[in-house]
This record gives structure tokens, C-alpha cells and sequence, in this order.
């Protein structure tokens, strides 16, 4: 079920109204509408997936309460590399199979040994990689004992299952997630008003500026030999944007729709495209992954604490599983190890935390070296993400080729030019609020607050107009990270 479908626009508030209105005197109800609320919210895809969450959540829930009555370490850690290898079990087989077979076959290929075997004709689980990710939380904190485990099994089903997050983030620790279907929840009229402007937002992002992007971003890369550098060069700037717009876009909503509901999920965006180097941009990117492999493979590795070779293996290691992660194709691997190499300058001279705040803070303008930081962060962003869109290295590589040959310095040209003219406009204008409200949890969340209200509405009623005009013009486009 999309976000932005008629189908959750009907099923949103009709969970709403039981969820305050009939089940808010006990919380075990709530907890149990949640749950059948987000199987619903999943299986409207493909019923027959609901089974890999099931199963997940009865393994974790169980060895969960066996690691709280087992003091032997041996045993212990028998119970944690179960739960591991249940979970990237069913990761390795419906998303990676299929790869490292072509590539094992491949590879003998190249010795001059034919080797037949017969890949997998499946489909991959929408949101497989976040909700894995998720349950997995759970043991290795309880594991550590930095978590109690729950006794509620309905609780921990809907701390799995949570549909607002489900199928693409914020990926949440259990420590914070699930202690709060534990507790009581009563309705916060400001902090509802709070998540539906989030939602606003986050439906701006998607529609107005991710879909409009990926108009134009598909023609470009999915004909990229026809074009020139120029033209390539603006498909990669609009694909650039499209992914921030739909992915950070998908978190808001999410965060949004969870406040609707008394929770709080933690931020997964922090304004990324106005870093001033790649250590910021990663500290302000899908923030719950980044944390998510710092905490559980990172440091756990050593992070930085060892010599220059053990950094080096670390960085290289955390990003390209990072870029695995993502999907199962070499161009994924490269661009985890594309950003490592942005990385490892700053984190071998001790400058990756240079730039903590936010940028500007307390201006209304960067300065020059801040300016030229952003831009600078912006253009390698740009080049990583070629590699992520690509289809191979091939296409990664042909298309980089043609962007650095003369024809870079050619006008753009292609079809519907004057739409991809509005769409450059529209990027302008979502820059300059998501610049104001840089401060921000998300842009528009202080905006025209303390200001007469028809200011306030006039604002709402804009965003509004342009999610219906672009929504009439663009074709609905899943969610990028669906496909993760």
C-alpha cells in the first residue's frame, strides 16, 4: 500500500478513528489493532509474504525469552547466531541467491569450467532488508543486555510489524521503539498536528519533487547512450533528487503518521544535500542505517580505535556492506566503496567531525568555504549516485565517460524540455524552504508559526495544490527503497 495511493488515504483514517474512538481504553487492543493494522498495510501488497514476518517475530520473541533465562555465555551466543542466521537466512536467499550464484558461475566460467545450476524465480519481500534489520536489534541489544526482554508478544509484533515504518525506515532500535507500545498513549492534538504537517512535507518531497525527477531521470539513464554529457550530467542531477525527495520523503510521512498514533520514531534525514563533506552527509543520511552499522558492525570491528590499516579495513568494510545492503548487483559495491574512498581522507586527518552543527547556523547565508564545502560534497554525491543508478558497471562507466567528453559543454537536449524546466524550478523553490528550515526537524515544521494563521493556511493550501497539480501530471512511481 503507497503512501500516496487513494487506497491509504481510506485506510489511514479508518485506523485512526478505531484506534482512539474504540480501542483507546485498553492498550493491549491498541497494540493488537497495530498489528492487524500493518499485516493488513503489507499483505495489500502480497498476502503471502506475511508469513517471513510471522516467522521472524516468533523466532526473536523466543529466543529473546531464552536469552533472558540463559546465564551460559556458550548457549547464549548459540541463541544469538540463530536469530542471525534466520534472518539474514531469509535475506540471503530472496535477495542475494540469485547473484552469488550468476557470479559463482561466472567466475568458473572464466577457469573454463561450464557450470550448470538453476536460479531462483522469486520475488523479493517489499521492505525485507528494513524489518530484518529491525528484529535483529532486538536480540543482539538483548544479547548485550541493554534491553529487558518484552513479555508481550503482541507488543513485539507490532514493534516488527509497525506499518507506518515497515516497509522502508526509519530501521528502529528496539530500545526506543519498543518500549513504547508498553506504555499508555493518549492523544496529543498539537503533536497530531505536528506529524500531519510531516506528512504534508513528506507528500511534497514525494510527489512534487522524487516523481517529477524520475520522469526525467528514467528517460536519461534508460537512454543514456542517445544523449550527450550535458543531458546525462542533468539526469544524474535530477536523479540525485529524486532519491532524497522519495526516500526522505517516505521517513517523513512515516514519522509523521506515527505521531498520528503517540509515537516517535527517530529522524532519518537531517538535510544531507547542504553537508560540507562526505563525513556530514553520512552523519545526515538514512541516519538509522548509518547508526544502525556503526553500533552492531563498526565498532564492533574496532571502529577507529586501531592503526591506520585497521581504519582503513573498518571504513572500507561498513561501506560496502552498507552498499550491498542496497541491493544485489556490483554497482551497489561500488558505490559503498566510491564513498569510502571520499571517507577515508577525512578520517585518517581527523576531520571527519569537523562539521557537526548545522551549516550557516544562526545566518541566513554560508560562508564562501562552507559554500564551496556544500558544492563540493554535492558534485561527488552526484558521481556516487550514477553508479547506484546504473543498471552494471558498463552502463556506470560509459555513462561517466560521456559525461567527461567535450559534449559536456553542449546545451541539454531532450524530449519535453519545458517540463523539465518546471521541475528544475520546483527543485529550486524545495531547496530554498528545506534551506530556512534547515534547523528544523523537517522544513516546514516552524513555518509561519507565530504568524497570523491565514499566512500559516495560505502556505498549507499551496503545498497542497502543487501535490494535486503534479499528481495529475506524473505517473505514480513506487517508492525507490521498496525494492531494498
Amino acid at each position: 500500500m503507497l503512501f500516496h495511493s487513494i487506497d491509504f488515504a481510506i485506510f489511514l483514517p479508518i485506523v485512526f478513528i478505531l484506534y482512539w474512538f474504540v480501542t483507546n481504553k485498553n492498550l493491549n487492543l491498541q497494540n493488537l489493532l497495530i498489528v492487524a493494522a500493518s499485516y493488513v498495510f503489507y499483505g495489500w501488497w502480497d498476502w503471502r509474504f506475511l508469513s517471513l514476518i510471522v516467522f521472524s517475530t516468533v523466532v526473536d520473541f523466543s529466543i529473546g525469552r531464552r536469552l533472558a533465562i540463559e546465564d551460559g555465555e556458550r548457549r547464549r551466543k548459540v541463541l544469538l547466531w540463530t536469530s542471525v542466521a534466520v534472518n539474514l537466512g531469509f535475506l540471503g536467499v530472496f535477495k542475494y541467491y540469485n547473484f552469488f550464484l550468476e557470479n559463482f558461475i561466472a567466475a568458473f566460467a572464466l577457469l573454463g569450467t561450464e557450470i550448470e545450476a538453476s536460479s531462483l524465480n522469486i520475488i523479493l519481500p517489499v521492505g525485507i532488508s528494513f524489518y530484518t534489520f529491525q528484529t535483529l536489534s532486538y536480540t543482539i541489544d538483548v544479547y548485550k543486555r541493554k534491553l529487558e526482554p518484552t513479555k508481550d508478544i503482541v507488543a513485539f509484533a507490532a514493534f516488527v510489524s509497525f506499518f507506518p515504518q515497515l516497509v522502508a525506515g526509519p530501521i528502529e532500535r528496539a530500545t526506543n521503539l519498543l518500549p513504547q507500545f508498553a506504555k499508555e498513549r493518549k492523544f496529543d492534538y498539537a503533536e497530531a498536528i505536528e506529524g500531519l504537517r510531516q506528512i504534508l512535507w513528506g507528500l511534497v518531497k514525494k510527489v512534487v519533487i522524487a516523481d517529477g525527477c524520475a520522469e526525467y531521470a528514467n528517460m536519461i539513464f534508460n537512454n543514456s547512450a542517445d544523449y550527450s554529457g550535458s543531458t546525462l550530467l542533468l539526469g544524474a542531477v535530477f536523479f540525485t533528487f529524486q532519491i532524497y525527495g522519495d526516500f526522505s520523503g517516505y521517513s517523513d510521512i512515516a514519522i509523521g503518521t506515527s505521531r498520528l498514533f503517540g509515537f516517535k520514531l527517530m529522524q532519518n534525514f537531517a538535510f544531507p544535500y547542504f553537508s560540507r563533506d562526505i563525513a556530514e552527509f553520512w552523519r545526515r543520511w538514512h541516519i538509522s542505517l548509518s547508526t544502525w552499522f556503526r553500533d552492531y558492525l563498526y565498532i564492533p570491528l574496532g571502529g577507529s580505535r586501531g592503526g591506520t590499516s585497521m581504519k582503513i579495513r573498518n571504513t572500507f568494510i561498513i561501506f560496502i556492506i552498507s552498499g550491498f545492503w542496497h541491493g544485489a548487483n556490483w554497482t551497489f559495491i561500488a558505490w559503498g566503496a566510491l564513498n569510502a574512498i571520499y571517507f577515508l581522507p577525512l578520517l585518517l586527518s581527523n576531520n571527519n567531525r569537523n562539521n557537526i552543527e548545522i551549516v550557516a547556523k544562526g545566518s541566513y547565508f554560508p560562508t564562501l568555504g562552507e559554500l564551496m564545502g556544500m558544492l563540493t560534497t554535492f558534485v561527488l554525491t552526484v558521481f556516487a549516485w550514477i553508479f547506484f543508478r546504473a543498471e552494471n558497471i558498463s552502463h556506470a562507466l560509459s555513462y561517466i565517460s560521456t559525461i567527461l567528453s567535450d559534449s559536456l559543454f553542449t546545451f541539454p537536449r531532450f524530449s519535453n524540455m519545458v517540463g523539465a524546466l518546471e521541475t528544475l524550478i520546483f527543485i529550486a523553490f524545495f531547496l530554498l524552504v528545506e534551506w530556512c528550515g534547515r534547523d528544523q526537524p523537517f522544513a516546514i515544521a516552524k513555518l509561519f508559526l507565530g504568524k497570523k494563521k491565514a499566512w500559516r493556511y495560505t502556505a498549507y493550501y499551496v503545498l497542497i495544490i502543487l501535490i494535486i497539480y503534479r499528481s495529475l501530471g506524473n505517473s505514480n512511481q513506487d517508492f525507490i527503497y521498496f525494492q531494498f
